[in-house]
């Protein structure tokens, strides 16, 4: 099947063109906040983990303005192991129900098809797949029958074995053609291409040298012709940058917020649709003032018939 593309640059810097179909469209890059319902989560180490704590701390990301809240009741932090689906549905559906009630957009990320459908039945309005399909093969019909908008990402396997498959000829030309095969995938099962959100997958099954590749080429994820969603936030390959000149020892999850706002803006400028993060206040003011430096940019651009 071929994959139909689309016009892949922006009006104007930090402005998306591309935007999935039942979503906001605010001029600017989306931002969806992070809700991890998990007691081993890599960035806060289980302080959502309570329903009712989860939910307070997805309406306070409400509070700050997030688009899109992002409601996950499985790690996926290289080595962890996968929870029975009924203890993922146990942790997920309350938190999804509660905030759909509050007039959140919410997005279950799931692997599992079934806690996908339950949570769609609870409010979801978007499914966060980050094995694009493969962990489950009753995803993709699902998610055709739902109708709902669906972000796919590059995937190579389970978090207890992922970094194993860290293995690239050319880490881009890879992770495109094998998203091309999932997006494909997807559309033979009958989602619809305005409904596709594609993800390169940074940190899963990729050293910290792949991650940066990626973010500088993400022009080239774009020109698969479906919204780009990245999220870097508070990942690895910062703490490894960021590494203590003494020690060598990473930096800590909840201090690589101001770099996750610096490829925030980075990734802004590039055109993604959405960023995934656990900071929502500093990335949102990042993508807005992304956007509107864009606006001016292209306001102050000598015209191309010279008038």
């Amino acid at each position: 099947m071929t994959t139909t593309t689309h016009a892949t640059t922006p009006p104007h810097p930090g402005t998306p063109e591309l935007h999935p179909q039942g979503l906001p469209r605010p001029g600017r890059t989306l931002v969806m906040g992070v809700v991890n319902v998990t007691p081993d989560s890599f960035s806060d180490g289980g302080l959502s983990f309570a329903a009712d704590a989860a939910v307070a701390h997805g309406l306070a990301l409400l509070e700050q303005g997030a688009d899109i809240v992002d409601v996950g009741g499985e790690s996926t932090r290289p080595g962890a192991a996968r929870p029975p689906v009924e203890e993922e549905l146990r942790r997920v559906l309350p938190v999804v129900r509660e905030l759909a009630a509050a007039g959140a957009i919410v997005s279950v990320d799931t692997m599992r098809a079934e806690v996908a459908a339950r949570a769609l039945d609870a409010g979801a309005r978007l499914v966060n797949d980050v094995s694009g399909g493969l962990a489950d093969p009753a995803m993709l019909p699902l998610v055709a029958r739902a109708g709902t908008p669906y972000v796919m990402m590059h995937w190579r396997g389970h978090s207890a074995g992922m970094q194993a498959n860290a293995r690239y000829d050319d880490v881009v030309g890879d992770v495109l053609d094998e998203l091309r095969l999932r997006i494909e995938a997807a559309l033979e099962a009958g989602i619809g291409p305005g409904r596709l959100i594609i993800d390169p997958g940074l940190g899963f099954a990729k050293a910290p040298e792949h991650n940066w590749e990626l973010l500088g080429r993400l022009g080239a994820v774009r020109a698969l012709g479906h919204p780009v969603l990245v999220g870097a936030s508070r990942k690895s390959f910062l703490g490894h940058l960021l590494a203590d000149r003494t020690t060598g020892q990473p930096r800590p999850p909840r201090q690589r917020d101001a770099a996750t706002t610096a490829v925030s803006v980075l990734a802004a400028a590039q055109g993604v649709w959405c960023l995934r993060v656990h900071d929502v206040a500093s990335t949102l003011d990042a993508v807005r003032v992304t956007a509107r430096w864009g606006m001016e940019a292209e306001a102050s651009a000598p015209s191309p018939l010279g008038g």
